[in-house]
């Protein structure tokens, strides 16, 4: 490794080393964070462990009984470390798994997330997909278990799926290790800032929702201007999300002065029930 780790973390680009290290992710050693999610029977465990191989080790959440797999990888001139997320279907916060999965991406801000899909039923898992493309346009999804789907007599045009979803797909059949090279590329070029994605975004067709999501995205970025995520901010406060309100009051969103929390928290929060 040419690049030695301090050089590197210099040019992060959004991971947030405070955050991970609260949610109990040490990047002393490495240079990105990789968060791995997906819908369960998607093939994720065996992606996670063709890119980490035995670099691998377990252990829970900080204050969760939800277990956590971490592993670490090597690609060019950088060191990744990679996060297992609990397999849900979504991230709407209704269950543990899906709280703890959500709060990884939105308050840790990995550099990639990779989204593991199942081919097979490729509809049902885009749901997952288009909703961590919501919070961070730093996706790339793993299209995996492709002979499955040859199988059945599906066909799908990664390269039509990849420019309707305006990020990178990479076809895998995981559990043959075809496709882990191009996932790595795909990895890295994100990491590095060397595709930059344009994810699609729900487009609401009320003017009235429209509007109100505007004008709390608005007050958002004022009171947290690095937040990457506003709109989505936006629209689970208004949905009334306990989590997102809860993390307001704390300060978790950004790294404002504690002098203007409590005042612009609250102003969030009457703002957003008008």
């Amino acid at each position: 490794m040419t690049t030695n780790t301090k050089e590197a973390c210099e040019t992060c680009p959004i991971h947030d080393a405070a955050a991970l290290k609260k949610l109990g992710v040490d990047m002393a050693e490495f240079d990105y964070v990789v968060a791995l999610a997906g819908n369960p029977n998607t093939g994720k465990s065996t992606v996670f462990n063709a890119l980490t191989g035995l670099r691998q080790h377990t252990g829970n959440w900080p204050g969760k009984t939800v277990t956590r797999a971490e592993g670490g990888f090597e690609y060019g001139e950088h060191k990744y470390k990679l996060v297992d997320l609990p397999g849900t279907y979504s991230l709407l916060a209704t269950s543990l798994d899906e709280e703890v999965a959500r709060d990884f991406i939105l308050f840790g801000q990995p550099d990639v997330t990779i989204v593991v899909v199942d081919a097979t039923r490729l509809e049902r898992n885009l749901n997952l997909v288009l909703q961590v493309m919501e919070i961070t346009s730093r996706v790339v999804v793993a299209l995996n278990l492709m002979d499955e789907a040859e199988r059945h007599g599906i066909e799908i045009d990664d390269r039509r799926l990849a420019r309707d979803l305006g990020v990178p797909v990479v076809p895998m059949i995981a559990r043959q290790s075809d496709g882990v090279p191009e996932l790595l590329q795909a990895v890295s070029e994100v990491a590095n800032n060397k595709t930059l994605s344009k994810p699609y975004r729900v487009k609401y067709t009320s003017p009235e929702l429209k509007r109100a999501v505007e004008k709390v995205s608005k007050e958002i970025e004022a009171a947290y201007p690095e937040l990457p995520n506003a709109h989505w901010v936006a629209v689970r406060l208004l949905d009334g999300d306990e989590r997102i309100v809860e993390a307001l009051r704390k300060g978790e969103l950004g790294d404002l002065k504690h002098g203007d929390l409590e005042q612009r928290s609250a102003n969030l929060q009457v703002f957003g029930n008008q």
